[in-house]
């Protein structure tokens, strides 16, 4: 179990480091977050169900974050960067990378381009998806890349964000944000 609570991202890039360092892929993406002063973000992203399955199975190939409030992975993302995917309550089970990024201040026009453009993507076609998210200001849609499910990693996290930023990226704005969202 890990318990750190300053720098996550070390233990876990070391924990995942043994069993993908043979997958093409991952090796030179895992060997760079390793080395000191990398310029790749690391993030943990929290999922509930279906969505979790729709990822790890490859359907979901857009994850989303929408929140009433300015707050992580809005500006603290960008393309490139590691994403540990844990299971809401549950351990982590899979890592991706972030292909690219797209950030929106919500008003009518940007909800039905992303209604219209990436419904599909995010496996969203359920009303109530959009029903829960409607309060939303602002939105963080990343296309995902690379997506492996791993050995799980149980890590002790109690608060109730469903991002985190782990390590930031040296070029995004960094600033601590905390609130609450949902995939």
């Amino acid at each position: 179990m890990i318990t750190h609570n300053h720098d996550l991202a070390t233990p876990l890039l070391c924990s995942v480091w043994e069993e993908l360092e043979k997958d093409a892929v991952w090796r030179d993406v895992l060997e760079d977050c390793r080395t000191e002063g990398s310029a790749t973000g690391v993030h943990l992203a929290v999922f509930v169900e279906p969505y979790l399955k729709f990822l790890l199975e490859g359907k979901k190939t857009v994850e989303s974050r929408f929140s009433v409030y300015r707050c992580a992975p809005y500006e603290r993302v960008k393309e490139g960067d590691l994403v540990f995917v844990k299971r809401s309550g549950g351990p982590i089970c899979g890592i991706c990378r972030v292909e690219h990024v797209w950030s929106y201040q919500l008003d009518p026009l940007s909800w039905n381009r992303i209604r219209s453009d990436f419904a599909a993507a995010l496996c969203a076609q359920d009303p109530e998806f959009w029903r829960s998210r409607e309060e939303a200001s602002f939105a963080t849609l990343m296309a995902v890349q690379d997506v492996r499910t791993i050995a799980p990693i149980t890590v002790k996290k109690r608060d109730r964000r469903g991002w985190v930023v782990l390590r930031p990226s040296p070029d995004s704005s960094y600033s601590l944000f905390l609130c609450e969202q949902q995939s």
